[in-house]
């Protein structure tokens, strides 16, 4: 039976996920230089060994609230058709192995629009909103994340 593995983490009261081949890197919240004019949904940039990678803030659009940032909140580096960005997360929780079987279609998300879910896994009792990583390009214009 195939797995998935994934990089599960918090935003707020729920659990969300990515695939694990697609996370480059977890950081701690490090300084983010903000860009101007660029979208709401771009927290800024950081240099990370000489790169500059965007930051999206997806909690602002998934839950339409911005959070303190504390000890727990991390930055995940993800890389998706050679482009690198980086999201704010809450809480990173752990990497999971998902059965294939286990991950259901996302019939009735409210949380998160359904084009930025892959699906809902279930893992021991707990639900996690698999996101497409590719669609989550499309919260920003990409002239906002192009910044070479």
């Amino acid at each position: 039976m195939k797995e998935l593995q994934i990089v599960g983490f918090m935003l707020g009261d729920e659990e969300y996920g990515v695939d694990i081949l697609s996370v480059t890197e977890i950081l701690k919240l490090t300084k983010i230089t903000r860009v101007p004019k660029s979208s709401e949904f771009v927290k800024g940039v950081i240099n990370l060994r000489g790169n500059v990678i965007p930051i999206l803030n997806i909690r602002k659009k998934f839950k339409n609230e911005e959070a303190p940032d504390d000890d727990n909140t991390r930055i995940i580096i993800i890389t998706v058709d050679e482009n690198k960005f980086g999201i704010i997360v809450d809480k990173v929780t752990e990497v999971i192995r998902i059965r294939e079987s286990d991950v259901e279609e996302p019939n009735l998300i409210d949380s998160v629009e359904k084009k930025y879910v892959d699906g809902v896994g279930k893992y021991n009792g707990r639900l996690l909103i698999l996101l497409k990583l590719d669609q989550i390009l499309t919260i920003v214009d990409q002239e906002d994340i192009k910044l070479d």
